[in-house]
């Protein structure tokens, strides 16, 4: 961390026949209290930005010079080229080497110390493995680049609703198979730190979801909320954090419960993810927990019908470039 208060964004730009170039012209033309830099091709941001009618001004980024602060109108580039030409709506497997190789760029820049934290914009995770490339999502990807183990949790934030996975992107099948009490345990643990360090709740107060529904009816209805889930919110608490459940996800998300609880640990991403997706779609920051480094998303895909046509939606990507922004300053030592 430098002695500079403005945070160091390093912006990732994702699937660039998609959404990404759209929402990061519009972003770019708002201000920003940060040093931003996005990685991407600068052709790419530059013709969608005309095509969409923004008047951007595009400055090419040096290693050699110092990061700066971000104005209005006026977008920082680390240039890295596409392989062949884009066309907005159009895949194509030749360009997935560049996703991932923007992906990575920005993570080496930040173990490296150049930024303090990473946002990146939706890929789109079919084209990659197309191009031969296993890739299930940033956050196991992430995982893999750090060979962090266990995985680390992904949590989707929109305002004081928080609600993170302890399983991603597999199968349903294979849900029940991949929950360990260790692992919850692990999951509770990186949540109850995330509260603390990065949301300043002190005291915080985590709502751990059942799998089975009624959280399984005392193994009447599955043995893993007793056997796994159980012992493993046991294991969890401590003076400091309050650990509550298995509580049975049809009822876990009503007003009353959310207006007590400060984050949810949900069994899988389609038990939590339709929640906070129902109640603020287009507004939700995705952030990754348990890394060396800060990383947010977000809460969206590529959207390819929508690439170009001037009708895709900025508020995400700044809600999280917003919420990174926050999450530096919360995690700085106190004077």
């Amino acid at each position: 961390m430098s002695d500079d208060p403005l945070p160091r964004l390093a912006l990732s730009a994702g699937e660039p026949a998609g959404i990404g170039p759209d929402i990061i012209a519009l972003a770019a033309a708002q201000s920003m209290p940060a040093r931003v830099v996005c990685i991407a091709d600068p052709e790419v941001i530059s013709a969608r930005a005309a095509t969409l009618g923004i008047g951007l001004d595009i400055v090419t980024y040096s290693t050699l010079s110092p990061i700066p602060r971000h104005r209005a109108g006026t977008l920082a580039v680390w240039p890295i080229s596409a392989a062949v030409k884009v066309v907005p709506g159009a895949l194509d497997t030749r360009n997935a080497a560049y996703v991932l190789e923007c992906l990575d760029t920005a993570v080496a820049a930040t173990r490296r110390g150049e930024f303090d934290v990473i946002v990146t914009g939706p890929v789109h995770k079919g084209i990659i493995n197309d191009a031969g490339f296993a890739f299930t999502g940033h956050t196991e990807y992430l995982a893999q680049t750090f060979e962090s183990r266990p995985v680390p949790v992904m949590m989707l934030v929109s305002g004081d609703l928080r609600v993170a996975l302890a399983t991603t992107h597999m199968a349903l099948r294979q849900v029940p198979d991949s929950l360990t009490t260790a692992h919850l345990v692990h999951a509770i643990g990186v949540v109850a730190a995330a509260l603390k360090v990065h949301f300043g709740i002190r005291h915080p107060r985590i709502g751990v979801c059942g799998l089975n529904p009624h959280a399984g009816e005392n193994g009447h209805f599955g043995f893993e909320d007793r056997d796994i889930i159980t012992p493993a919110i046991a294991a969890a608490r401590t003076p400091e954090v309050t650990v509550l459940g298995p509580l049975p996800a049809d009822t876990a998300f009503t007003a009353k419960n959310r207006a007590s609880i400060d984050a949810y640990l949900t069994m899988y991403h389609d038990q939590g993810l339709p929640v906070i997706k129902a109640l603020d779609f287009g507004e939700i920051v995705n952030i990754t927990l348990g890394l060396p480094l800060l990383r947010t998303s977000v809460d969206h895909g590529t959207a390819l019908e929508l690439a170009g046509s001037g009708r895709a939606s900025a508020n995400s990507l700044v809600a999280a470039m917003t919420a990174a922004i926050q999450l530096v300053h919360n995690s700085q030592p106190s004077a």
